[in-house]
């Protein structure tokens, strides 16, 4: 396999996490619990595929964020741990069994994001929708955010990812306009504000998340936050970047959580509605809040 690219940046190179990026180890019978449920369903989560540095906090409080469609993605994003290749699997009871669990563990606030699909015609648009109205109709009392990819222009895919009956989108911009083509070379900055407008045009709650410590400036993570306003965002999370595996982007810079306060009164400022920016902050770390 050949090393992707490293982003140069003048900022320090570090090799060492700071203080504010530890994390507690998973435990506890809150945990087991869904690993548990997560194992018997065979479900796939992006709290394991992503290496989030959340899954003891989020699975500990009964919680995760379900991951369709399976666990090999087509795109070849170089932040990104979740495998890549040509994806196999296909499973047309997959919406039942996330379902199921979902109405198990007794979530209140049911996340679900996919791999891409470029290979599928509809993008996986049809088992989203069934996903979605499976666990409606399983546990019509939760509240569901779906964490969508890019379509590649396909709208009718996402006219009918998005009309299942959940309560926000999500699609993340994931870095600044000037990174795009290093970090999500498969992807397309306008093309995912577009869908973003478009998203905000059916009437959904939308949302986005943008990884900081890529080398980005302070000017350009603004400029990303108006554009976002411009095309309709609600929401918006933002957390650090970190490096997954050596053969993926280095860390330009640990972002101090005194710099993410900063952006979050700027997004605010910007007239986002909702921001969470912090180290540790994922797509859909402490989802439920903003609704």
């Amino acid at each position: 396999m050949i090393p992707l690219p490293v982003i140069e940046s003048n900022e320090k190179k570090y090799s060492k996490k700071p203080d504010w990026l530890r994390v507690k180890l998973p435990v506890g019978k809150e945990y087991l619990k869904v690993r548990q449920l997560v194992d018997e369903h065979k479900l796939h989560t992006i709290c394991e595929s992503g290496n989030c540095p959340n899954m003891g906090e989020c699975w500990g409080e009964g919680t995760a964020t379900f991951m369709i469609l399976g666990n090999v993605c087509t795109r070849s994003c170089s932040f990104c741990a979740v495998a890549t290749g040509k994806p196999n699997e296909y499973d047309t009871d997959e919406p039942n069994r996330v379902a199921d669990a979902v109405r198990l563990m007794q979530v209140k606030h049911c996340v679900i994001t996919s791999v891409n699909r470029d290979e599928l015609k509809d993008r996986g648009a049809e088992i989203w929708y069934q996903t979605v109205v499976k666990v409606k109709e399983q546990s019509p009392n939760t509240t569901i955010e779906t964490l969508i990819p890019d379509v590649k222009n396909n709208w009718d895919a996402l006219t009918r990812m998005i009309s299942a009956g959940q309560e926000v989108v999500s699609h993340n911009m994931e870095t600044v306009k000037r990174l795009y083509r290093i970090v999500r070379p498969q992807a397309k900055y306008d093309r995912s504000l577009e869908q973003i407008r478009r998203t905000k045009d059916f009437g959904k709650r939308t949302k986005s998340g943008i990884m900081l410590g890529l080398g980005e400036t302070a000017d350009e993570v603004y400029e990303a936050m108006d554009d976002l306003v411009a095309h309709g965002l609600d929401v918006l999370t933002l957390g650090q970047y970190l490096q997954p595996t050596k053969l993926h982007l280095e860390v330009a810079e640990f972002i101090h959580p005194d710099q993410f306060a900063h952006y979050k009164e700027e997004g605010l400022k910007r007239g986002l509605k909702y921001v969470e920016s912090g180290p540790l902050v994922r797509s859909s770390y402490h989802s439920e809040r903003h609704l």
